[in-house]
This record gives C-alpha cells, structure tokens and sequence, in this order.
C-alpha cells in the first residue's frame, strides 16, 4: 500500500493490499484469496470492513465470490472488463470487423443483488459475438450522467441502465430518449420517460411473500425498507403489500414498517450508518412488540434485522419469523426465506432488447416484467402468539 494509505478507511487499504497482491500475481487464476475471518485477523478489523473490501475486488472483476466456498482470483481476460484504453478508436476499425458495444450502467452489484444480472449479460454478449463495458454510478446521479457521457464518447453502439437510486434520472438518459439512442434500463423504469425495461414483478412479488406470511398466521408484520423516494422497486412492493392485506382482509398498519434504512444505499460506505440501522430497528421492536414477522425489501436489511433480533433475545423464526427479496443462497431450504428474483433472464433479456432496437432501428417502448418465485428457508414459521 502506498504513503497515502493511512488516511484512507480500511476496508480501501485492505482492497488495495489484495489487488495488489493479485496484480502481482501472489493469488493465481482460479486460487482461493483469504476469507472475510481471515481478513479480519489479518488486519485486526471487524468482518463488516473485510466483506466490503471483498465486495470491491469482485465489484472490479478481480475475484469472484462463491457463498459457502470462498472467493476466488477471476480470470479477468474472461470476465467483463472496463476497458478505458482501447487499442484503437472505433471509428479506425474497418465495419467489417467490428463487433458490437454495449455499454452498462449500474450503481453497484455484489452477491446479494446484481452479480447474476451481469452474468446473462455476459451470456448474452458472448451468444452474440458483442462486447460489454461497464460503468458503476454508485447510486450518484452525477456520476451516472458522467458513466453515460464517457460510454458515448466511447462509441458504444447500445447502452443498458441500472437507474440511480431515488426520485433522480438524469438529463443524459433524457437526451438518449431525444436522440432515439437505443438503450434499456433494468430493475426499474422511470415514470414518465418513454424507455423500455426490464424489472421484476414486484408488487406480484411482494403480494405473494406477504401472503406467505398471512398463511403461517401473522398479523402485525413489519415491512423494512430504505425511503421509497419515488424509487419504482419499493413502491411496487409497498402496493403488493397492500394488496395482500385487502386479499387477507386485514387494515395496513404502516406504523409497524420502518422505511429509514440508509447503510443498504449504494452510495454509502460507512459502517456506522450500518450500526445506527441496526439501533433504530432494535427501539422499533422494542416500541411495537406485537410485530411477530419482518418482511425486508433486500437480503442486505434482513441481516440487519437478524442482528436486532439477536440484541434482544428474539429467536428466529420461534419469535419473529424473517422473509425478504433475494438471497446469495438461492438452493431450496436455504436459510432465509425469499423472493427469488431472475436476475440471470433480466440481464440477458435486456441485453438483447438493446440489440433489437438497434437492429430494428426503431424506439419502441417495451416493458418486460419478470416473476420471481418464493423460496421457503429456515427463517419463517407459524406465528407464536405472544402474550
């Protein structure tokens, strides 16, 4: 690590050490780097600091993480890559030899949201003889409009978009929609904006899980989630939710639902938002004990519940049951129950819309919603009668 270093957070140093130590070549291809815990003894840290550095070499293709195994050094020449410096500009490269590019925005991928979207990209793009360029935004809108200026200026044939988090969409996709560029965004559609997409059925999604729970006989559930903010996913699964409750005939009290969680924000690195969210969760469950299930909007808020669960002496699922969206074990029986999104046929079906429209060299709007299905794990159970 440089001179530099100390004044940086650890996780950045403990990412800079490993790549580092992969660039020159002491972890080979398919070689198993150290795991969070020995991260941790390693550099004296907590297992939170260690998972995001982890989650940073495998953000930029330096390794890839495989739950219950480890991660392993990827074979990067065989993996998606940023390619900042090509060998020549597009325009030098006779027609006949070029091969399509495919630009990709996305806030931020790790295992539990966005590494399978990029894996059916990837397939897509290797069935159809294209290349693949991606760019990270972070959730920031400024530097989404940044990603897109640069991917243009690049000279990408099609663009694929991940929206930033929150009631922003930037100039540059409206300038896109202007200039008929073909492109397609995924997990979300922005309202109002002539675009195509690929997202999932949420509110199907999430009607479905919440009646999972009415059928186990919960009553006062909870529903977790970051602030909805106009962000297309949460307010779908808040409408699902409604729904169910009308199915079940029950009245929606949103005064069991905690809607501040902030550490799950792409944007947000710090680990003490992580531990406020946890403080917050625990005086929620201490104000409002008859809550006898948590309905997460992501994998990442029902760990966090699971440690407020734990702070207060609170079994899982004896005591309070745990269901969310997603989970980096996807295997039938896995720990937490789930809606199991399909990230995989997300990603390549967007991919190859953008190339229809390119193909077709039209803009027609199309949106593509996508089920997911319910995976019953080890964290949800009848409803235990309090009292």
């Amino acid at each position: 690590m440089g001179k530099d270093s100390a004044s940086k957070p650890m996780y950045e140093q403990i990412f800079e050490s490993l790549r580092e130590r992969i660039q020159l070549h002491q972890y080979q291809v398919g070689e198993r780097v150290p795991s969070e815990k020995e991260l941790c003894d390693e550099f004296g840290v907590s297992r939170i600091t260690t998972k995001k550095a982890l989650e940073m070499l495998a953000s930029e293709q330096l390794i890839v993480r495989q739950p219950g195994r480890g991660s392993f050094v990827a074979d990067t020449a065989d993996m998606l890559q940023e390619r900042p410096n090509r060998p020549a500009p597009r325009a030098a490269v006779k027609d006949s030899e070029k091969k399509l590019l495919i630009g990709l925005v996305i806030t931020n991928f790790s295992d539990m949201y966005g590494t399978e979207l990029l894996y059916g990209m990837e397939e897509a793009s290797r069935e159809h003889d294209c290349f693949l360029v991606l760019r990270r935004s972070f959730g920031i809108p400024e530097q989404e409009e940044q990603s897109i200026q640069e991917l243009l200026e690049l000279g990408v044939d099609g663009l694929i978009i991940f929206p930033a988090q929150g009631e922003y969409f930037s100039d540059e996709i409206l300038k896109l929609v202007v200039n008929k560029f073909p492109f397609v965004l995924i997990d979300r559609y922005l309202k109002g904006i002539p675009a195509s997409s690929v997202s999932t059925d949420n509110v199907g999604a999430a009607r479905e899980g919440m009646n999972y729970l009415f059928d186990l006989g919960h009553r006062h559930i909870g529903f977790l989630t970051q602030p909805p903010a106009n962000t297309t996913p949460i307010e779908e699964r808040i409408e699902g939710i409604i729904e169910a409750h009308n199915d079940q005939g029950v009245l929606v009290n949103r005064e069991l639902w905690l809607e501040s969680f902030l550490s799950t924000l792409p944007s947000v690195f710090d680990p003490q938002v992580e531990v406020r969210d946890v403080e917050t969760l625990v005086e929620h469950l201490q104000k409002y004990p008859q809550i006898t299930a948590l309905f997460a909007a992501e994998y990442h808020i029902a760990l966090l519940a699971e440690q407020a669960a734990d702070r207060l002496g609170l079994r899982i699922p004896e005591d309070v049951s745990i269901i969310c969206f997603d989970s980096p074990n996807a295997a039938e029986g896995s720990r937490v129950t789930h809606m199991r999104q399909s990230q995989f046929d997300m990603g390549k079906q967007a991919f190859e819309m953008v190339l229809q429209s390119m193909q077709n060299n039209e803009m027609a709007v199309n949106r593509v919603v996508l089920p997911a299905r319910l995976v019953k794990g080890k964290s949800t159970s009848m409803v235990k009668q309090k009292g």
